[in-house]
């Protein structure tokens, strides 16, 4: 079954989730610290000790550590804070958040720009393939970084960090294919108290040197920051790894909501980094020895077990947030028409959003473990760690322009003013990673153009593949007219045909009036189309038009977060005056075996790609929801 993409406008409607009716605030907000602020929150385990980490040239003293925790907290303050809970949380697409739904909405408000749209949409797709760098480093670093602690514990420990990381990685991935509901309700209540214990410590050691509050002085930060020279950026390339997991701010709107998100943030979030920073800072002043592992250095020798224990399930959660990300990211994919069908199962009867997909998982799961054990510490992983995020950061200011300014039509000046004014520092903290290229920051970017390049190719690719289906295909139309219904042998069932373009006649329906001889009594032409906004209304789910002689054209509209389920969308049409009896229809498919030819299309390497894919595309019956045992596919050849 092949499908197609459109831009549309849509309200919620109640086949879209609702959060507010089913929760309160406080559960929500509850969940949105569990899942939201996992990655952010376990950026302290190894941020302070990479901002004074020798390549940064920042001398561990008083002054610069002051300097340096200034330029921390007001990058949470303006990045974080400014930036994503204040502005960009406002730019939602109907409830949901994310670099695909913020692409769809750019999108939407250039569409009378084609070539500007396009542009958009390919800036999107790129910003939404670094995520997968993310997603290979975050449980990499976290986990790492929390194991690392064992070395505090006992330094016979040592030569096992990267051993027990991988185990528990493998363990992690293991047991995603059970979905995250039976964690889920734990996940709010261990991060509440990892960021009680974040403020908590830090206010111990800020009690012993007060002078550290200093830092709340954003001169103190600009004066950091004039003083490096030519080693600013890489001093900026170590505390953006404080500002890491702010996407998810955006992302995860849709699952909680505004609201929760704002208020995680500001009442237990952002005092609790805040104040462990600042008790960071103020360990420093009194033990600048402490630098080997600052983080672990807050606790005392009795609590310190604890604290590995606790940091350890802060840094599983947030692998958690950005694995579960992965798979929506990716279904998203699949149905903007940016990757093949993979095999997706849904891991709750009730929570739609909460689905599994196996190739995501084991893809994740080899890269996390090669970028374990190529790196080998968190310290080496840092340096791969930033550029993925601040260009998605870059990326989501470029997007979120063309919403403020075409879609909310606000002044220009307010528009560029604002744009300029989070670009510069977006770009300050691009550059700042991109002095750490050649040390890892190559991976997650090439990562990325891999994706990226995947994602292109298979967009092109089925453009292609409708052109030449309707290149060399009959005219539907015209062939209903030209039937003879007597002197066809007609199947007392109902047959769906599922097809790309809608206006020519399915090669599957040839193949049965060839072989079989027979036409059924009803035969629907089916399309599926999914647009780009996240949920489509069940009153504007099913399109119905007669043709005549027994055929209806039928058009199933579905958002990018709808799940699929064609069966239960053609009960729909039993309003529309076209009956589909559930045991008595059977569903025929065109596998399409695409053919690269040379002059054309796409160069010939991305045409044996793409046909590549298309071989191994997931199934459509799994991916539909058809029934198996009615299914009839039918192969055919399409020269591209």
């Amino acid at each position: 079954m092949t499908t197609t993409a459109s831009t549309t406008q849509s309200n919620p409607t109640p086949d879209t989730p609702s959060r507010a009716g089913r929760q309160g605030m406080g559960a929500l907000t509850l969940g949105a610290i569990g899942i939201v602020y996992g990655d952010i929150g376990t950026s302290p385990l190894y941020t302070m000790k990479e901002v004074f980490a020798p390549h940064t040239g920042v001398p561990l003293d008083a002054h610069n550590l002051v300097g340096a925790v200034s330029v921390i907290f007001w990058a949470l303050m303006l990045v974080v804070t400014l930036k994503y809970v204040i502005l960009i949380l406002r730019a939602d697409n109907h409830g949901e958040g994310g670099g695909l739904a913020l692409t769809a909405m750019a999108a939407q408000a250039v569409k009378d720009q084609p070539a500007l749209r396009h542009a958009l949409l390919l800036l999107g797709v790129f910003g939404a393939t670094l995520f997968y760098g993310d997603s290979l480093i975050t449980p990499a670093i976290s986990v790492l970084g929390a194991m690392e602690g064992l070395e505090l514990v006992t330094p016979a420990l040592k030569p096992y960090v990267v051993t027990i990381t991988v185990a528990i990685l493998v363990g992690l991935f293991l047991v995603q294919r059970f979905g995250t509901a039976f964690v889920g309700r734990y996940f709010g209540p261990i991060i509440v108290l990892w960021f009680v214990m974040l403020g908590v410590m830090g206010v111990v050691h800020i009690a012993q040197q007060p002078a550290i509050l200093a830092a709340l002085n954003p001169l103190h930060a600009w004066s950091f920051l004039a003083e490096r020279g030519w080693y600013l950026f890489a001093a900026v390339g170590a505390i953006v790894l404080a500002l890491t997991g702010a996407e998810a701010l955006y992302a995860d709107m849709g699952h909680f909501g505004r609201k929760p998100i704002q208020l995680a943030w500001t009442g237990l979030v952002l005092p609790g980094l805040a104040l462990n920073y600042l008790g960071q800072g103020a360990l420093l002043m009194g033990d600048p020895a402490a630098i080997e592992n600052p983080f672990y250095r807050l606790f005392p020798d009795a609590l310190l077990l604890p604290a590995l224990v606790l940091a350890t399930l802060a840094a599983i959660i947030a692998s958690q947030a950005v694995i579960s990300g992965a798979y929506s990211m990716t279904k998203q994919a699949i149905q903007l028409g940016f990757l093949p069908r993979l095999t997706i199962r849904y891991t709750s009867a009730r929570e739609m959003g909460q689905i599994y997909m196996p190739a995501v998982n084991w893809a994740l799961l080899a890269g996390v473990i090669a970028a374990v054990l190529f790196f080998g510490s968190s310290s080496a992983l840092a340096g791969a760690y930033g550029i993925a995020v601040t260009l998605t950061m870059m990326i989501t200011t470029m997007l979120t322009y063309f919403v403020v300014r075409k879609a909310w039509q606000l002044p220009a000046p307010v528009a560029i003013g604002a744009t300029a004014f989070f670009l510069a520092i977006d770009a300050l903290l691009v550059a700042g990673c991109a002095v750490k290229f050649f040390d890892g920051g190559w991976f997650p970017l090439a990562l990325g153009l891999l994706l990226f390049g995947v994602m292109s190719t298979w967009s092109r690719g089925r453009a292609l593949l409708v052109q030449a289906i309707r290149r060399d295909g009959l005219e539907l139309q015209s062939f209903i007219d030209g039937l003879d219904p007597r002197s066809l042998n007609r199947a007392e069932r109902t047959a769906v045909y599922a097809v790309a373009d809608p206006t020519t006649v399915p090669q599957a329906l040839l193949h049965n009036l060839k072989h079989n001889q027979v036409l059924h009594v009803r035969n629907v032409i089916l399309t599926v189309v999914f647009h780009e906004v996240p949920w489509i209304p069940m009153d504007r789910r099913v399109q119905v038009a007669p043709l005549g002689h027994g055929f209806w054209r039928v058009t199933l509209n579905f958002g990018f977060m709808n799940t699929p389920d064609v069966p239960a969308a053609l009960e729909l049409t039993q309003s529309h005056g076209l009956h589909i009896p559930v045991f008595e229809t059977s569903y025929f498919l065109s596998r399409e075996a695409v053919v690269p030819t040379p002059g054309g299309g796409m160069a010939n390497w991305r045409e044996r790609l793409f046909a590549a894919m298309t071989r191994n595309a997931g199934g459509v019956v799994e991916f539909f929801r058809l029934p198996s045992n009615a299914v009839v596919e039918l192969g055919t050849r399409v020269q591209i």
